[in-house]
């Protein structure tokens, strides 16, 4: 019974590896007969476990979603994945997830064995969260959009802009784009004909959703990049466009998600759409990044550069 048992836990823990095994392979790796691994196929859905099959030479098994969610069997390295991502959400950007995710952290801790409870802690005592202080978006409003972006189903709901005007928007998803910092909403605004960025924190869904819709090519054929793009021009005073004399591997690793729009140009250099609210702000940002630069656009941007240029250089002889 016990071998029995311990076999039923190797096969549940090979059927959540990957989406399907065939019946061969699975024998081959329990060390059992096909015949076995069929009892105890059977045997897990007697249990309750859904195990869809499918008969002749290219047929298996694959786990089924079910009812009920079946016990998760994670090697060492999911398991401290798993539980720095929820110490990472303490300070999420949605609403309650915070507690939500300790109760799921507390579950996890008291299971852990001792070797991975010495490097959980670790990285916890090595750890300091800065929480956020920014907007946060209730979750049943980013499944809600989550769901409808996959069903393809018009959303209808009232939205307040940044001026504080409420209006009712009806709109087809398209995705959900996170910057690091907020939720954004990717959608085509059927009123307005165009596409249009919205807060999903600013959202309030009407329920139901309107008619399925054709999905439509996204702009500029990206849609994280459009949304930075977008949001970054609402939000700086001055844009500019630099291209930093550095891989866009190593700079990707410096900026976060709203610091601009990154992108490739050539194999020792990359291009970054960056802003601020005044050109000191741009330059001083722009100047920390410690990489030489070329400032592509705008051209006051390079005259201010030119400004500075001659002050350091009479600060540095010692000049009036």
């Amino acid at each position: 019974m016990l071998e029995t048992s311990v076999r039923l836990l190797r096969l549940l823990a090979l059927l959540q590896a990957r989406p399907g095994w065939s019946g061969a392979d699975l024998a081959d790796r329990l060390g059992v007969t096909t015949r076995t691994v069929r009892n105890d196929v059977e045997r897990l859905r007697i249990m309750g476990y859904e195990i869809d099959s499918v008969t002749g030479p290219a047929g298996g098994y694959r786990l089924g979603a079910g009812s009920a969610l079946p016990p998760l069997l994670l090697d060492d390295e999911e398991v401290v994945a798993v539980v720095v991502s929820l110490q990472a959400a303490a300070g999420s950007t949605v609403t309650g997830i915070e507690e939500t995710s300790l109760r799921a952290l507390t579950k996890l801790q008291r299971m852990l064995p001792s070797r991975l409870r010495h490097r959980i802690e670790a990285v916890r005592a090595a750890t300091v969260a800065v929480p956020g202080h920014g907007p946060t978006v209730d979750p049943d409003t980013l499944t809600s959009i989550a769901a409808a972006v996959r069903d393809r189903e018009t959303l209808r709901f009232d939205y307040l802009d940044h001026r504080g005007d409420e209006g009712r928007r009806t709109a087809e998803p398209h995705r959900l784009v996170f910057t690091g910092r907020r939720w954004y909403l990717l959608a085509w605004d059927v009123d307005r004909g165009d596409w249009r960025t919205f807060r999903a924190d600013r959202v309030r869904l009407r329920t139901p959703n309107g008619p399925r819709f054709t999905p439509r090519e996204p702009p500029e054929g990206d849609a994280a990049a459009h949304v930075v793009r977008g949001t970054g021009s609402a939000a700086w005073r001055h844009r500019a466009v630099v291209r930093l004399h550095a891989p866009v591997e190593v700079m990707g690793a410096r900026l976060t998600a709203a610091a601009g729009l990154l992108r490739a140009d050539g194999a020792d250099a990359c291009v970054l759409e960056t802003g601020g609210d005044s050109l000191p702000t741009l330059t001083a940002f722009i100047t920390a990044l410690d990489v030489p630069f070329t400032v592509l656009d705008p051209p006051e941007l390079r005259a201010h550069l030119c400004a500075l240029a001659e002050r350091y250089r009479a600060a540095a002889a010692g000049s009036v």
